[in-house]
C-alpha cells in the first residue's frame, strides 16, 4: 500500500488534477468556456493547481510526495508539449 509520504503517493495525487482538468474542459464545458479559443489553458490551469499542491506537500513536510507530484507534473509538461507540436 501507499504511503502518506511516498513517491508513488505523489504521483498518484499529482494525477488526480490534470485528469479532473481535462475532464471539466473536455465533457463538461466542450467548448463553451470563453478560454477554449486557446487549447492549452485547461493543462496550464492543472499545471498551476499541482503547484499549489506542491507547495502544501513541501509546507508540511512530506518531501517524497511532493517529489511525486514534481515528477508527474514534470511529466504531464512534457506530454502536453510534445502533443501540442506534434499535431501542428
Amino acid at each position: 500500500m501507499l504511503n502518506k509520504n511516498s513517491v508513488g503517493a505523489g504521483f498518484l495525487l499529482g494525477s488526480i488534477l490534470p485528469a479532473l482538468s481535462w475532464v471539466v474542459f473536455e465533457y463538461v464545458l466542450h467548448n463553451n468556456a470563453i478560454i477554449m479559443d486557446k487549447p492549452a489553458v485547461p493543462y496550464l490551469i492543472a499545471i498551476g493547481l499541482n503547484l499549489v499542491l506542491l507547495r502544501y506537500c513541501f509546507k508540511n513536510k512530506l518531501d517524497e510526495t511532493a517529489n511525486g507530484v514534481m515528477m508527474f507534473t514534470f511529466a504531464f509538461m512534457l506530454v502536453v508539449f510534445l502533443f501540442k507540436i506534434y499535431t501542428r
